[in-house]
């Protein structure tokens, strides 16, 4: 049966979220027109061993809507509050394309919070990760699909998996697709499209592990490169045949990753 989240007041926002098992603590942040459900195989598969908390970030799931003006940094501020108040830092902390760069964000503000970065098929930022014809494409699509009437509106974004998604994951996609607010996905990619973290990577002075899909056409490999070589202590797997949500395309191969990783690098420097 699938977790029910439950809410916790973070400023002015309730901000919900999924916890599941014990142990050294993995914080997961979603992608950009997805919530905390999208980690259902991580909170089943890990949570033997760790405990496994993936939070609705404001405007998604069962959290507040996005106040006006939110920011990249306003997002790391209110995941850093959500882990202080659940008492998990330093904890590792995994993010998925847009979670990803919010994972950075949180360590460039909240260092002593993490422990570990898992940065699945991301970016630093799209300013920072693609080119700027790209990013303008991306942008111009984003805002013709928020200014559809209500009833047009088709959050699904392009290119997530490589073929079609797995029939036992269309289901979740489908439910995620329903509940997604237009205003929050318009505003949240402009600030994808602004967010340029490339001169903050080489600051990254804790141990990163990359997850990338082979055929990820959303953040391509040489996205996983150059992150690679930025950021001083990273180890880089990448899914044969996989596209850009790993998590849900490959949930064994991606867990296997994850829990070798966690365990090679306990929180508090156990090992």
């Amino acid at each position: 049966m699938p977790l029910r989240s439950v809410t916790v007041r973070v400023g002015d926002l309730q901000v919900a979220y999924r916890r599941a098992g014990t142990g050294p603590p993995l914080v997961l942040l979603h992608g950009a027109s997805h919530d905390g459900r999208a980690w259902a195989p991580q909170l089943d598969g890990l949570s033997d061993e760790l405990t496994v908390v993936a939070w609705d970030e404001p405007g998604a799931g069962g959290s507040s809507d996005l106040p006006a003006g939110f920011g990249l940094v306003d997002y790391a501020r209110c995941l850093a509050t959500l882990i202080a108040s659940l008492g998990l830092g330093p904890a590792h902390v995994g993010g998925l394309s847009w979670g990803g760069t919010v994972a950075l964000e949180l360590y460039r503000h909240h260092p002593d919070l993490v422990a570990t970065l898992v940065l699945a098929d991301t970016y630093a930022g799209w300013a920072g990760s693609l080119p700027a014809q790209e990013v303008q494409a991306r942008l111009a699509w984003a805002r013709r699909m928020v200014a559809v009437p209500p009833e047009e509106f088709e959050p699904t974004i392009p290119g997530l998996f490589s073929g079609d998604p797995p029939a036992d994951v269309v289901p979740l996609l489908r439910a995620m697709a329903a509940s997604v607010r237009p205003a929050t996905l318009g505003a949240q990619l402009e600030v994808m499209a602004r967010a340029d973290l490339r001169d903050q990577l080489a600051d990254v002075a804790v141990p990163t592990l990359l997850i990338w899909g082979e055929l990820d056409a959303r953040s391509p490999l040489d996205v996983a490169r150059q992150l690679e070589r930025a950021i001083p202590d990273t180890e880089l797997v990448v899914i044969k045949g996989v596209g850009h949500v790993t998590n849900l395309q490959a949930p064994e191969q991606f867990n296997a990753a994850v829990r070798r990783f966690c365990r090679a690098h306990q929180p508090g420097g156990r090992t």
